[in-house]
């Protein structure tokens, strides 16, 4: 039997507001609905894969999950920090502590925004970056961390 690979999913402020703010730049679905698409979906395509989703408003807890993070046995991360992907050095430093990889998602394609929504701090940290398409970034994130035996044998 295969191992099972964990993902774990963080995501910032704001974003358990999701489908009742700026529905046309972030879409309908809340974070719940999202976390059920993402899990059913990749399900579709894997057994092999495990998601463990973290939201907060507040920083310090966003690194404090990161920090945990570090000592446990994750295939990657998945962040959308949000707001703080643009102020925070913090989440950017604790990023660094991080020793797999850690793919930043982001619902909306931010270089079509504000010019401050287009400098990333967190970006730094990160080995890549999703962004633009909608509820689909979570699942493309996980996507982007497995290999062809993982899609053998659903």
């Amino acid at each position: 039997m295969k191992k099972i690979k964990k993902i774990l999913i963080i995501n910032g402020p704001n974003l358990n507001c999701l489908g009742k703010r700026q529905p046309e730049i972030y879409g309908t679905f809340s974070l719940e609905d999202i976390k059920v698409y993402t899990t059913k979906k990749a399900n579709l395509i894997t057994k092999n894969v495990e998601t463990d989703w973290f939201q907060s408003n507040i920083e310090g807890e966003i690194v404090e999950r990161i920090q945990l993070a570090s000592q446990e046995d994750y295939l990657a991360l998945i962040i959308n920090p949000a707001a703080y992907s643009h102020t925070s050095v913090a989440i950017l430093d604790a990023l660094k502590l991080i020793q797999y990889n850690v793919v930043e998602v982001h619902l909306s394609n931010t270089h079509s925004r504000e010019s401050f929504r287009q400098t990333r701090l967190t970006a730094k940290s990160s080995d890549a970056i999703i962004e633009g398409f909608g509820k689909e970034v979570y699942f493309l994130g996980i996507m982007s961390q497995l290999n062809e035996e993982d899609f053998l044998n659903v």
